[in-house]
């Protein structure tokens, strides 16, 4: 039986806490800043932590155990 790959582009966006759970960076920070408030700014800064169903499929897409 042939093993799963390892779904790159995922692995390169996620981490996995020790919880099981997916670290990620919150999208539209990266251009087109100078329109949107230092309060909207500094919240897609932080890194957001997903769990439940979603955060399985993806852990076990990236190679982990769900």
């Amino acid at each position: 039986m042939p093993k799963q790959k390892t779904h790159k582009a995922a692995k390169k966006r996620f981490r996995v806490t020790a919880s099981g759970k997916l670290k990620r960076h919150r999208a539209a920070k990266k251009h087109l800043n100078s329109h949107k408030s230092a309060k909207r700014k500094r919240r897609l800064r932080e890194v957001v932590t997903i769990g439940g169903k979603v955060a399985r499929k993806y852990v076990k897409m990236m190679g982990g155990d769900a």
